[in-house]
């Protein structure tokens, strides 16, 4: 739902804020007040032309953003979505989606899914091949998941035959490859993934081993008994036994020379064990230097590399073995094409049964909104059907036309309000604009009515000068131009009990003070009531 739309400085209007509710809103005002503007902003809001040109006079930009309530599972309230659009009078528009920078298709695309614009603008859901296909599986009810699920197998299994090999010149290169690429990292014989950590530790041994040897033994001969450390515990011993007072100190004495005298034989013990061995040397370094190459080439770390390793193999075996995995895949590729036909055949019968009974239902319609010669017609193509076109006679002897060139903005408007009301899809936002050119009287109730059917299942914006239509709505917002001889201003007031029926007459006669002109509004009010 469109729960607030703000407009500043798009053409005559300088600041303009709605704040709509659910059900069906109208905009009614004079001729120029900006009616059409208001569409014209939703439009921006669904990625339509950025043109300069709309941007108000002396303005250095026109904004318009729009907050929107999706409605969550089980009909709770949903997320809130903000569409917001820049056109400068000079330079690149720009758009947003919830805050953060984006491209206009982007908010194209995501304005597809909350707001349908019907009448004379860019945005129009109705044209487009994809969506007509959409409305007459939804009437017809018709079952797409084995179609979508052996599609989606076929996908798979083109993209694994790609994956196997291309031609035989392109499979003996990787396999060469492989083969050069498998026969290093064998004679590599990596086994372990901390290799590396043991060999740096090995390393800094080996390349410090005399001085470290020397270290460890001019140390474990001065913490030893004949050593300075060793001799000098040893007095402090002697000096402090036999004297209760420091029974405590001395004994702490005797733990800390039983503590050096075991760390002089572990030192001397390890003087003992460090050898100078400079081939082992090389071989460590030469060994870090080549699991350096191989993680250059094949991983950031060993575990990575041994993983490419294993990989590596069941490729080579898998190119190897390429004619028994080709005839393999050959014969359930052809299964899997066998499969799209037959559940396609389903879905095209489907499409085609259901295809006549729309266009009888929608012509319908049509004919009670004031389209009393038109005739639609939807034409299915060959299986699976995917090709759907919604075809308008517009008049009695008229060829069926595609709606681009068959329908005027009003025309598409009407008979997307059909086709609403046949099948109820579509986006939660409905905006119509024209909806009612060229009617009057009857059908223009008619007209209202059938709108308002549409608002259980979405909120419907009409654009509107037909009072039979206005009376219809759950909301009214008029739209005024203001204009003080220096600059012209719009205003938006939404509209009720008085002030509601004041309009309703301006609409009907064109003088909101006329008696009879009252009369009718409340009639019609009390009409749509019913």
């Amino acid at each position: 739902m469109l729960t607030e739309l703000a407009v500043a400085n798009l053409g005559v209007i300088e600041q303009l804020n709605l704040v709509l509710g659910p059900g069906m809103t109208v905009l009614t005002g004079e001729t120029g007040a900006g009616k059409t503007l208001v569409v014209t902003a939703v439009e921006l809001l669904l990625g339509g032309r950025a043109d300069p040109a709309l941007v108000r006079s002396g303005a250095a930009e026109a904004v318009v953003e729009g907050r929107f309530l999706q409605r969550g599972e089980g009909g709770e309230q949903g997320e809130e979505v903000v569409l917001r659009r820049v056109v400068p009078a000079e330079g690149r528009a720009r758009a947003y989606l919830d805050g953060q920078l984006a491209s206009a298709a982007t908010l194209e695309e995501r304005g597809r899914e909350l707001v349908d614009l019907h009448g004379q603008h860019s945005q129009q859901s109705l044209l487009r091949r994809a969506h007509q296909r959409a409305l007459l599986d939804r009437f017809g009810r018709v079952d797409l998941a084995p179609l979508m699920q052996a599609r989606a197998a076929l996908a798979g299994l083109e993209r694994r035959r790609v994956e196997l090999g291309g031609d035989e010149r392109s499979r003996a290169r990787e396999i060469e490859l492989c083969r050069y690429q498998l026969a290093e990292l064998d004679a590599a014989g990596l086994d372990d993934p901390g290799e590396e950590e043991s060999l740096r530790f090995e390393e800094a041994v080996l390349s410090d081993a005399a001085a470290g040897r020397d270290a460890a033994r001019q140390a474990s001969l001065a913490l030893g008994s004949d050593g300075p450390v060793g001799a000098e515990l040893a007095r402090i011993n002697a000096s402090l036994e036999n004297r209760p007072f420091l029974e405590g100190p001395h004994g702490r004495i005797l733990n800390l020379a039983e503590e050096v005298a075991d760390l002089a034989v572990e030192l001397r013990r390890a003087a003992e064990s460090i050898n100078e061995d400079p081939v082992r040397l090389a071989e460590v370094r030469q060994r870090r230097e080549l699991l350096v190459d191989l993680r250059r080439k094949y991983g950031d770390t060993l575990a990575e590399v041994m993983e490419f390793h294993r990989d590596l193999a069941a490729r080579l075996e898998e190119l190897e073995d390429f004619d028994r995995l080709a005839r393999d895949l050959d014969g359930e590729h052809g299964r899997c094409v066998a499969a799209v036909a037959d559940t396609g055949a389903v879905v095209g019968a489907a499409r085609r049964h259901a295809a006549p009974a729309l266009g009888r239902e929608v012509t319908a319609h049509m004919r009670e909104l004031a389209m009393n010669r038109a005739e639609v017609r939807v034409v299915v193509g060959e299986d699976p059907g995917d090709e759907v076109d919604i075809l308008l006679a517009a008049n009695s002897g008229a060829p069926s036309l595609p709606l681009t060139s068959a329908a005027s903005g009003g025309e598409l408007a009407r008979i997307m309000l059909a086709l609403r009301l046949v099948t109820s899809a579509g986006p939660p936002v409905l905006v119509f604009d024209e909806v009612d050119a060229g009617i009057g009287g009857q059908v223009a109730q008619t007209v209202g009515r059938a709108l308002s059917r549409l608002t259980p299942e979405h909120q419907v914006l009409v654009v509107t000068h037909l009072p039979q239509v206005a009376a219809c709505a759950d909301h009214q917002v008029s739209i005024s131009k203001h204009d003080d001889g220096f600059s012209v201003t719009v205003v938006a007031e939404t509209l009720e009990g008085e002030d509601r029926i004041v309009e309703l007459s301006r609409m009907l006669s064109g003088s909101p003070a006329s008696q009879s002109a009252r009369l009718h509004a409340l009639e019609l009010l009390e009409a749509s009531k019913r």
